[in-house]
């Protein structure tokens, strides 16, 4: 029997070797992302991908008997095509042998598992029970699997892990796979998911309430005050308030799928701040009033923004609505609106401030203020007619803009909302003041 030639190993070239591991490992995460997208793998799908792995592997591999110098190139240029395809699989992708040894795997599990290298156990990497009793079942029975991988530590993450085994003739042994491990990131699902069924369930809340309400009166008017005019009459009114509170809450909502369609088109349109705020701040006087609260305003004039007229107007009696809502009877609530200087090289910006002198909001609170149907007091909200959306709307609206909102709260000291969005590339700013001035 004629010696093998150097840096072979069972008569195939180590880099041929190398480029078949690859390959096939590229073919087995395809393959296993298109079953992860399946509802799950069958008998048939499973038989097909791993006929299909098996044939990447063979195909990968040069034949038997072929000339070194003809094997290597081509070894060679198959191997940078698997790293290649590897590379740009955005997904973890790993290869293990029967021994749960690392054999090959993608810059993605590499920076999921830091820990992870290539012919050491792949349990020093990752240590979740049900991954690792995944793998020994399916050496085991040769079926491929789903499990789920939930790590917590940077952050809490979610992955589908599809886990397929490897038959052919790199595989090593007769009748011992490798096995391939295809990890796919759910954790934006799962939030989308979270935040649905929050929404429905908030939405179902805040629209039964009323409901409840109207159904009530209306069996009443039905029966026992058929014929009492002075209770019909306090009846209706309440009705009234109600059917109006789903009003508002039903034409917040359709607000808000409006502008999250139109989030992605920047609006083009030249919008002056100042008279949006003295239409606002007059409009909302009544209000002002009844409560015994002093609205103010305070502007420079011309400021102007690209914008949507109406989401800017929108943005802004929210802010000052809430501030007089909120902000306690017998207060003091005052609207600015300013031309501010870029910071750090930025673009100038517009700012609408609102401030009040209410009760002020706990530090706990602050970051959750935009959530949908967040309240930091919730009977409260409910008392003055909120429906739970308007900052949320705010924030939207601010961010198709490309803009931001800041607020600055401390308990017992009131609460200033600040709404800031680009300014005009095209209008000149301040002028500057005289000399000597």
């Amino acid at each position: 029997m004629p010696p093998r030639p150097p840096g072979t190993a069972s008569g195939a070239p180590v880099p041929a070797r190398r480029a078949a591991w690859r390959g096939a490992l590229a073919t087995g995460a395809i393959l296993l992302a298109g079953l992860s997208l399946a509802r799950g793998p069958d008998a048939w799908t499973g038989a097909l991908a791993l006929a299909a792995v098996l044939a990447g592997g063979l195909l990968g591999a040069p034949r038997r008997g072929a000339p070194a110098v003809r094997a290597e190139p081509e070894a060679r240029a198959r191997h940078s095509l698997a790293e290649a395809l590897l590379a740009n699989i955005p997904d973890p992708v790993i290869l293990i042998d029967r021994r749960a040894l690392v054999i090959e795997s993608n810059a993605a599990a590499r920076a999921l598992l830091p820990s992870l290298r290539n012919r050491h156990p792949l349990s020093f990497a990752l240590r979740d029970p049900d991954v690792l009793d995944g793998i020994e079942r399916v050496l085991r029975t040769g079926e491929p699997l789903k499990t789920l991988y939930a790590p917590r530590v940077p952050t809490e993450r979610t992955f589908e892990v599809q886990i397929g085994a490897m038959q052919g003739e790199e595989t090593g042994r007769a009748g011992q796979p490798n096995v391939v491990l295809f990890l796919r990131d759910l954790t934006s699902a799962k939030r989308l998911e979270a935040m649905r069924v929050d929404f429905v369930a908030n939405a179902s809340h805040e629209l039964r309430t009323p409901l409840a309400s109207l159904l009530g009166f209306v069996e009443t008017l039905q029966g026992p005050a058929r014929n009492d005019p002075a209770a019909r009459e306090r009846f209706l009114a309440i009705m009234r308030v109600q059917a109006l509170r789903m009003t508002r809450l039903i034409d917040d909502l359709l607000s808000l799928s409006r502008i999250e369609l139109r989030a992605h088109v920047p609006p083009t349109q030249a919008v002056e701040v100042v008279p949006l705020a003295r239409q606002i701040v007059e409009s909302l006087g009544a209000l002002a009033r009844e409560r015994g609260v002093a609205l103010a305003l305070e502007a420079e004039p011309g400021p102007q923004v690209l914008g949507d007229r109406d989401e800017i107007l929108r943005v802004i009696e929210n802010l000052v609505e809430n501030a007089v809502k909120y902000g306690g009877e017998g207060g003091r609530v005052e609207v600015r609106v300013a031309r501010l200087p870029g910071q750090e090289g930025g673009p100038p910006q517009v700012e609408i401030a609102v401030r009040d002198e209410g009760p002020g909001i706990a530090p706990e609170h602050l970051p959750r203020l935009t959530e949908r149907f967040y309240r930091v007091d919730a009977a409260s909200s409910r008392q003055q007619g909120g429906t739970g959306l308007g900052l949320a709307i705010v924030k939207h609206i601010l961010n198709r803009h490309r803009g931001r909102l800041l607020v600055e709260s401390e308990p017992g000291r009131g609460a200033t909302f600040r709404a800031l969005i680009p300014a005009h590339a095209g209008q000149a700013g301040p002028p500057a003041p005289p000399p000597g001035g």
